[in-house]
Protein backbone atom coordinates (compact mmCIF):
# COMPACT_ATOMS: atom_id res chain seq x y z
CA UNK A 1 0.00 0.00 0.00
CA UNK A 2 1.69 3.13 -1.01
CA UNK A 3 1.66 6.03 1.46
CA UNK A 4 0.65 9.16 0.03
CA UNK A 5 3.85 10.72 -0.14
CA UNK A 6 5.12 7.82 -2.22
CA UNK A 7 2.10 7.90 -4.44
CA UNK A 8 2.82 11.94 -5.09
CA UNK A 9 6.79 11.44 -5.55
CA UNK A 10 6.38 8.81 -7.79
CA UNK A 11 3.64 11.10 -9.87
CA UNK A 12 6.26 13.71 -9.85
CA UNK A 13 8.87 12.07 -11.38
CA UNK A 14 7.04 10.33 -13.28
CA UNK A 15 4.94 13.58 -15.07
CA UNK A 16 8.51 15.00 -15.25
CA UNK A 17 9.40 12.64 -17.97
CA UNK A 18 6.24 13.03 -19.11
CA UNK A 19 6.67 16.52 -19.52
CA UNK A 20 10.09 16.03 -20.98
CA UNK A 21 9.41 13.50 -23.80
CA UNK A 22 6.21 15.43 -24.77
CA UNK A 23 7.99 18.86 -25.14
CA UNK A 24 10.70 16.63 -27.23
CA UNK A 25 8.55 14.96 -29.57
CA UNK A 26 5.78 17.71 -29.76
CA UNK A 27 3.01 15.43 -27.88
CA UNK A 28 1.54 16.18 -24.95
CA UNK A 29 2.56 14.47 -21.70
CA UNK A 30 -0.94 12.44 -21.11
CA UNK A 31 0.12 9.23 -23.64
CA UNK A 32 2.28 8.68 -20.52
CA UNK A 33 0.78 10.13 -17.55
CA UNK A 34 -2.30 8.35 -18.71
CA UNK A 35 -0.74 4.68 -18.43
CA UNK A 36 1.48 5.46 -15.70
CA UNK A 37 -1.72 6.59 -13.36
CA UNK A 38 -4.15 3.44 -14.65
CA UNK A 39 -1.94 0.61 -15.35
CA UNK A 40 0.90 1.75 -12.63
CA UNK A 41 -1.01 3.24 -9.95
CA UNK A 42 -4.52 2.14 -10.89
CA UNK A 43 -6.48 5.16 -11.10
CA UNK A 44 -9.99 5.58 -12.46
CA UNK A 45 -9.43 6.20 -15.91
CA UNK A 46 -11.74 9.77 -15.61
CA UNK A 47 -9.48 11.18 -13.15
CA UNK A 48 -6.66 9.73 -15.34
CA UNK A 49 -8.24 11.74 -18.08
CA UNK A 50 -8.61 14.90 -15.89
CA UNK A 51 -4.99 15.16 -14.42
CA UNK A 52 -3.61 13.98 -18.26
CA UNK A 53 -5.78 17.20 -19.65
CA UNK A 54 -3.50 19.27 -16.98
CA UNK A 55 -0.19 17.76 -18.11
CA UNK A 56 -0.93 19.03 -21.52
CA UNK A 57 -1.82 22.35 -20.40
CA UNK A 58 1.16 22.39 -18.73
CA UNK A 59 3.26 21.18 -21.43
CA UNK A 60 1.71 23.66 -23.64
CA UNK A 61 2.16 26.59 -21.58
CA UNK A 62 6.59 25.42 -20.70
CA UNK A 63 7.54 24.44 -24.02
CA UNK A 64 5.67 26.16 -26.32
CA UNK A 65 6.00 29.96 -24.73
CA UNK A 66 9.70 29.07 -25.77
CA UNK A 67 9.29 28.07 -29.07
CA UNK A 68 7.22 30.78 -29.88
CA UNK A 69 10.06 33.43 -28.16
CA UNK A 70 12.11 31.43 -30.97
CA UNK A 71 9.95 32.26 -33.85
CA UNK A 72 9.11 28.85 -35.09
CA UNK A 73 5.64 28.48 -34.34
CA UNK A 74 2.48 29.77 -36.57
CA UNK A 75 0.33 31.81 -33.85
CA UNK A 76 -2.09 32.88 -36.11
CA UNK A 77 -2.14 29.60 -37.86
CA UNK A 78 -2.48 27.88 -34.26
CA UNK A 79 -5.43 30.31 -33.59
CA UNK A 80 -7.51 29.65 -36.82
CA UNK A 81 -6.87 26.03 -36.33
CA UNK A 82 -8.07 26.42 -32.31
CA UNK A 83 -11.79 27.19 -33.47
CA UNK A 84 -11.93 23.75 -34.48
CA UNK A 85 -10.11 21.60 -31.88
CA UNK A 86 -11.94 23.67 -29.39
CA UNK A 87 -15.05 22.39 -30.48
CA UNK A 88 -14.16 19.14 -30.82
CA UNK A 89 -12.99 19.43 -27.28
CA UNK A 90 -15.86 20.55 -25.46
CA UNK A 91 -18.03 17.87 -27.65
CA UNK A 92 -15.54 14.71 -27.03
CA UNK A 93 -15.75 15.68 -22.75
CA UNK A 94 -19.54 15.95 -22.96
CA UNK A 95 -19.78 12.54 -24.74
CA UNK A 96 -16.63 11.08 -22.91
CA UNK A 97 -19.15 10.54 -19.50
CA UNK A 98 -21.36 8.07 -21.75
CA UNK A 99 -18.71 5.88 -22.51
CA UNK A 100 -17.15 2.89 -21.03
CA UNK A 101 -13.90 3.08 -19.62
CA UNK A 102 -12.64 0.09 -21.34
CA UNK A 103 -13.75 1.51 -24.66
CA UNK A 104 -12.12 4.40 -23.80
CA UNK A 105 -8.79 2.32 -23.19
CA UNK A 106 -9.01 0.57 -26.40
CA UNK A 107 -9.39 3.96 -28.39
CA UNK A 108 -6.67 5.19 -26.83
CA UNK A 109 -4.29 2.20 -27.64
CA UNK A 110 -5.09 2.42 -30.81
CA UNK A 111 -4.66 6.31 -31.04
CA UNK A 112 -0.96 5.48 -28.87
CA UNK A 113 -0.15 3.15 -32.55
CA UNK A 114 -0.70 6.13 -34.51
CA UNK A 115 1.29 8.11 -32.51
CA UNK A 116 4.01 5.74 -32.42
CA UNK A 117 3.73 5.18 -36.45
CA UNK A 118 4.06 8.75 -37.08
CA UNK A 119 6.90 9.24 -35.13
CA UNK A 120 9.00 6.90 -36.44
CA UNK A 121 7.68 8.09 -40.12
CA UNK A 122 10.49 9.70 -42.72
CA UNK A 123 9.52 13.44 -41.91
CA UNK A 124 9.92 16.03 -44.72
CA UNK A 125 10.13 19.52 -44.90
CA UNK A 126 7.85 20.73 -47.88
CA UNK A 127 9.71 22.51 -50.47
CA UNK A 128 8.31 25.36 -52.84
CA UNK A 129 4.56 24.57 -52.09
CA UNK A 130 2.33 26.64 -53.78
CA UNK A 131 -0.20 28.10 -50.99
CA UNK A 132 -4.16 27.79 -51.73
CA UNK A 133 -6.09 31.05 -52.13
CA UNK A 134 -7.41 30.49 -48.68
CA UNK A 135 -4.53 30.43 -47.18
CA UNK A 136 -3.44 33.43 -48.67
CA UNK A 137 -6.56 35.21 -47.47
CA UNK A 138 -6.55 34.33 -43.88
CA UNK A 139 -2.59 35.22 -43.91
CA UNK A 140 -1.77 31.96 -42.41
CA UNK A 141 2.02 31.92 -44.38
CA UNK A 142 5.11 32.34 -42.19
CA UNK A 143 8.71 31.57 -41.88
CA UNK A 144 10.69 29.94 -39.43
CA UNK A 145 14.73 30.54 -38.65
CA UNK A 146 17.53 28.45 -40.17
CA UNK A 147 20.95 26.87 -38.63
CA UNK A 148 22.66 29.54 -40.98
CA UNK A 149 20.74 32.31 -38.96
CA UNK A 150 18.37 33.46 -41.99
CA UNK A 151 14.36 32.35 -41.91
CA UNK A 152 12.62 30.29 -44.97
CA UNK A 153 9.68 31.36 -46.35
CA UNK A 154 7.01 28.35 -46.90
CA UNK A 155 3.04 28.79 -47.72
CA UNK A 156 0.43 26.13 -46.93
CA UNK A 157 -2.97 24.38 -48.62
CA UNK A 158 -5.88 22.59 -47.98
CA UNK A 159 -7.36 24.71 -45.06
CA UNK A 160 -10.65 23.09 -45.24
CA UNK A 161 -9.18 19.75 -44.75
CA UNK A 162 -6.48 20.28 -42.10
CA UNK A 163 -9.29 22.51 -40.24
CA UNK A 164 -11.49 19.26 -40.45
CA UNK A 165 -9.09 17.17 -39.52
CA UNK A 166 -8.64 19.12 -36.29
CA UNK A 167 -11.98 19.03 -35.39
CA UNK A 168 -11.84 15.13 -35.00
CA UNK A 169 -8.59 16.25 -32.58
CA UNK A 170 -10.10 17.86 -30.14
CA UNK A 171 -12.69 15.39 -29.51
CA UNK A 172 -10.08 13.27 -29.65
CA UNK A 173 -8.77 15.39 -26.69
CA UNK A 174 -11.09 15.45 -24.77
CA UNK A 175 -12.59 12.05 -24.60
CA UNK A 176 -9.07 10.74 -23.62
CA UNK A 177 -7.30 13.62 -22.37
CA UNK A 178 -4.35 13.88 -24.70
CA UNK A 179 -3.35 16.74 -26.40
CA UNK A 180 -3.40 15.06 -29.56
CA UNK A 181 -0.79 16.00 -31.04
CA UNK A 182 -0.35 13.64 -33.68
CA UNK A 183 -3.57 14.23 -35.39
CA UNK A 184 -2.70 17.63 -35.22
CA UNK A 185 1.05 17.38 -36.55
CA UNK A 186 -1.10 15.48 -38.85
CA UNK A 187 -2.77 17.24 -40.28
CA UNK A 188 -0.54 20.25 -40.65
CA UNK A 189 2.29 18.65 -41.68
CA UNK A 190 0.42 15.72 -44.55
CA UNK A 191 -3.01 17.85 -45.66
CA UNK A 192 -1.43 21.47 -45.15
CA UNK A 193 1.95 21.05 -46.09
CA UNK A 194 3.76 22.91 -43.29
CA UNK A 195 6.97 22.62 -42.40
CA UNK A 196 7.57 19.93 -39.80
CA UNK A 197 9.31 22.00 -37.68
CA UNK A 198 6.80 24.33 -37.78
CA UNK A 199 3.77 21.99 -37.40
CA UNK A 200 5.04 20.73 -34.25
CA UNK A 201 5.97 23.36 -32.70
CA UNK A 202 2.67 24.97 -33.47
CA UNK A 203 0.82 21.59 -32.11
CA UNK A 204 2.61 22.24 -28.76
CA UNK A 205 1.36 25.73 -29.05
CA UNK A 206 -2.37 24.53 -29.20
CA UNK A 207 -2.54 21.79 -27.14
CA UNK A 208 -3.07 23.85 -23.86
CA UNK A 209 -6.18 26.00 -25.75
CA UNK A 210 -7.57 22.76 -25.90
CA UNK A 211 -7.28 20.81 -22.81
CA UNK A 212 -8.28 23.79 -21.16
CA UNK A 213 -11.89 23.38 -23.22
CA UNK A 214 -12.31 19.69 -22.48
CA UNK A 215 -10.85 20.27 -18.53
CA UNK A 216 -13.53 22.77 -17.95
CA UNK A 217 -16.52 20.06 -18.37
CA UNK A 218 -14.11 17.26 -16.39
CA UNK A 219 -13.87 20.01 -13.21
CA UNK A 220 -17.56 20.77 -13.47
CA UNK A 221 -18.05 17.00 -13.07
CA UNK A 222 -15.37 16.76 -10.42
CA UNK A 223 -13.15 14.29 -12.30
CA UNK A 224 -9.83 16.66 -11.30
CA UNK A 225 -8.46 15.57 -8.09
CA UNK A 226 -6.15 18.07 -6.57
CA UNK A 227 -3.85 15.57 -5.44
CA UNK A 228 -3.70 14.21 -8.35
CA UNK A 229 -3.46 16.80 -10.56
CA UNK A 230 -1.02 19.00 -8.87
CA UNK A 231 2.08 16.48 -8.74
CA UNK A 232 1.44 16.13 -12.52
CA UNK A 233 1.02 19.47 -12.77
CA UNK A 234 4.41 20.47 -11.17
CA UNK A 235 6.34 17.65 -12.98
CA UNK A 236 4.67 17.98 -16.41
CA UNK A 237 5.97 21.83 -15.92
CA UNK A 238 9.17 21.01 -14.88
CA UNK A 239 9.88 18.44 -17.63
CA UNK A 240 8.46 20.65 -20.42
CA UNK A 241 10.52 23.61 -19.93
CA UNK A 242 13.97 21.20 -19.91
CA UNK A 243 13.01 19.48 -22.95
CA UNK A 244 12.39 22.97 -24.20
CA UNK A 245 16.52 24.14 -23.67
CA UNK A 246 17.53 20.55 -24.74
CA UNK A 247 15.62 20.34 -28.42
CA UNK A 248 18.22 23.14 -29.23
CA UNK A 249 21.05 20.53 -28.77
CA UNK A 250 19.95 17.42 -28.77
CA UNK A 251 19.68 14.81 -31.91
CA UNK A 252 16.10 13.35 -30.73
CA UNK A 253 15.81 10.63 -33.84
CA UNK A 254 17.14 7.79 -31.65
CA UNK A 255 14.82 9.43 -28.16
CA UNK A 256 11.93 9.21 -30.63
CA UNK A 257 12.73 5.58 -31.75
CA UNK A 258 12.73 4.75 -28.50
CA UNK A 259 9.59 6.37 -27.42
CA UNK A 260 7.51 4.83 -30.16
CA UNK A 261 8.87 1.02 -28.94
CA UNK A 262 7.43 2.16 -25.82
CA UNK A 263 4.59 3.44 -26.77
CA UNK A 264 4.03 0.77 -28.65
CA UNK A 265 4.04 -1.94 -25.97
CA UNK A 266 2.15 0.06 -23.71
CA UNK A 267 -0.63 0.78 -26.42
CA UNK A 268 -0.87 -3.27 -26.80
CA UNK A 269 -1.44 -3.42 -23.05
CA UNK A 270 -3.81 -0.98 -23.15
CA UNK A 271 -5.64 -2.61 -25.76
CA UNK A 272 -5.50 -6.17 -23.76
CA UNK A 273 -6.83 -4.88 -20.75
CA UNK A 274 -9.89 -2.51 -22.13
CA UNK A 275 -10.74 -5.99 -24.41
CA UNK A 276 -10.48 -8.07 -20.72
CA UNK A 277 -12.47 -5.16 -19.54
CA UNK A 278 -10.56 -4.48 -16.71
CA UNK A 279 -10.61 -0.81 -16.17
Amino acid sequence: MLTVLTFSLILLAGAYCAGLLGSLTGLGGGVIVIPLLTLCLNVNFQYAIGAALVASIATSSGSGAAYVREGITNIRLGMFLEIATCIGAAIGALVAVWLNNNIIAVVFGLVLILTAANQLRRKTDHGNVKGSEAAKRLKLFGTYPTKDGTRQAYELTNVSGGFALMTVAGALSGILGIGSGVLKVLAMDTLMKVPFKVSTTTSNFMMGVTAVTSAVVYLQRGNIEPGIAFPVLVGVLAGALTGARLLKVLDVRLLRRIFSIAILLVAANMIWNGLAGKF
